[in-house]
């Protein structure tokens, strides 16, 4: 399954349209690069139409976010909903700032979003309210755990549910959801935790999976979640001594290039519910 998601991504190389944080552009582009789709970073109000219109999918990631981007987010979004392509959201710091919640919430409700991808903070500030977001990070209050799982997969199946989108909430288990059938991920390592990115790398080439598996739109951000997971795993097993997060962010990025698709579909760790 997850095997023939990555191939048809790296058969396709879609070209995907990344308005995301400043502060992670880079490791995007070449994230995206690594797993073998094609990057374009565009947030100019007076050209982003334009730039979605020949592009495959879209990244909105309101991590760095200004008025400027506001404005130009939603034209891009709307621009891609109206020609059918995959629109990812990532709503970094949800529940942080009224700012960052209305933004994301004014998205949602005016693009036809075909993914949220965030933290539990931020995806629990989106479905109930809650507001325990800690910055751009998730709290130290939330998490999923064995011990709330059930409890969290149905918070999150009633949010696909009534949002009409994949909901992937990532953290130590991810949660990867259409309100029907649910992916419960083990792929990853607590340190991409310590590196500012993972999750803007994985909400850049998820956009990739789902347009090259548009028939399988689940199965495809799942995919996504365990390469980047599994990427994790491959980069810290390759750490050598006075090593850390600086050098595992770019193993990181040359695992997402190197992995087959064969240890893609070995190396993912999932349960279905």
């Amino acid at each position: 399954m997850f095997k023939e998601c990555l191939e048809n991504l790296r058969n396709q190389t879609p070209l995907i349209h990344c308005m995301t944080n400043y502060v992670t552009v880079n490791d995007v582009a070449n994230a995206l690069l690594a797993i073998g789709g094609s990057p374009i970073m565009s947030d100019d109000e007076g050209e982003v139409e334009e730039i979605t219109s020949i592009c495959n999918g879209l990244d909105l990631n309101i991590g760095t976010l200004n008025q400027r981007t506001i404005a130009s987010m939603l034209k891009a979004g709307k621009k891609a909903s109206s020609l059918g392509h995959p629109v990812l959201l990532d709503p970094v710091g949800a529940g942080a700032s009224t700012l960052r919640t209305k933004t994301a919430v004014s998205i949602l409700e005016n693009v036809k979003v075909s993914v949220i991808r965030g933290n539990v903070s931020e995806l629990k500030a989106l479905a109930l309210g809650s507001t325990t977001t800690q910055g751009v990070d998730a709290s130290s209050l939330d998490a999923v755990t064995d011990d709330n799982l059930e409890k969290m997969i149905k918070i999150f199946k009633d949010y696909a549910k009534k949002t009409k989108a994949i909901i992937a909430v990532t953290g130590a288990i991810d949660v990867v959801t259409d309100g029907e059938k649910c992916f419960v991920i083990r792929n990853g390592v607590k340190e991409m935790s310590r590196i500012t990115g993972t999750g803007c790398m994985l909400s850049g080439i998820m956009p990739a999976f789902l347009y090259a598996n548009l028939d399988h739109p689940l199965e495809a951000c799942a995919a996504a979640v365990c390469a980047m997971g599994l990427a994790g795993e491959i980069g810290k097993s390759h750490l050598r001594d006075y090593e850390g997060n600086a050098s595992l962010r770019t193993h990181i990025i040359d695992a997402l290039m190197v992995m087959s698709s064969e240890e893609l579909e070995k190396g993912a760790k999932y349960e279905i519910y």
